[in-house]
């Protein structure tokens, strides 16, 4: 069940970009039929499940509005994503991603960015996720453009420390060694990323990961706010049983 914030951005969704179609779509001949592409041209109609993952994740160059298209089909995504129905979350860049959406009219940038943060909000309180949660927080940031408000928004809490637990051990593979833990959210430059995430972490994780009995994310997470070869050179990492 969804929380009613995560209900309301839903409805808002459904009620912003009701009726919206991409008129001149042609699309990709080599990668949708024509019955597929017609659906992007035709509004108030459902388009398929599993055409609505394929287009979403599609890079821009396959459509002739792109925009046009990820409005077209926003409602039936962001329902999609919700529930978890979505192919493609953690598997490649969503659409949201390459486009301009901030730039829309004011109501349709407030109902996307309500709808991330519903999304997001709900499945840090959810004892379950139908995706796994460091693959929603890359979606959420990759439409975002930033972690920054998927962070402060990360409260303590049975549930969510459960999902932090479960993220440091995705990321620490890659933080540790001061690389981006993300497949799909491209940066010219992921410094700033690596060492936002690090000092978050650093800050935040140590003391609700030891209250989950989990001692070792909890050093390494500590460990983030050493330079690269003092942590390498911690005992942590040099001594023959400290991870024993």
């Amino acid at each position: 069940m969804s929380s009613p914030s995560l209900d309301a951005a839903l409805a808002d969704i459904d009620t912003v970009f009701n009726g919206f179609a991409s008129p001149t779509e042609t699309g990709c001949e080599r990668c949708f039929l024509p019955e597929e592409t017609a659906y992007l041209r035709t509004p108030y109609t459902r388009v398929p499940a599993d055409l609505v993952g394929r287009f979403v994740f599609k890079v821009p160059g396959h459509f002739e509005d792109h925009a046009a298209v990820m409005r077209r089909l926003l409602p039936q995504a962001a329902h999609a994503m919700a529930e978890g129905t979505l192919d493609g979350i953690g598997w490649g860049s969503h659409g949201l991603s390459r486009v301009d959406w901030r730039a829309w009219p004011a109501e349709q940038a407030a109902a996307v960015e309500a709808f991330v943060y519903a999304w997001w909000q709900d499945v840090l309180t959810a004892a379950e996720s139908p995706y796994p949660v460091a693959d929603v927080f890359e979606a959420c940031a990759m439409i975002l453009g930033t972690m920054t408000p998927l962070l402060d928004r990360w409260d303590s809490g049975p549930v969510a420390d459960a999902h932090l637990a479960s993220c440091a051990a995705t990321w620490l593979y890659h933080l540790d060694s001061d690389a981006a833990p993300f497949g799909w959210w491209y940066h010219a430059d992921e410094a700033p990323v690596v060492a936002e995430l690090q000092s978050w972490l650093t800050a935040h994780a140590p003391a609700r990961l030891r209250a989950r009995s989990e001692p070792d994310l909890a050093i390494r997470t500590e460990l983030l706010a050493l330079p690269y070869d003092e942590r390498w050179a911690h005992p942590y990492w040099t001594s023959p049983s400290a991870t024993n």
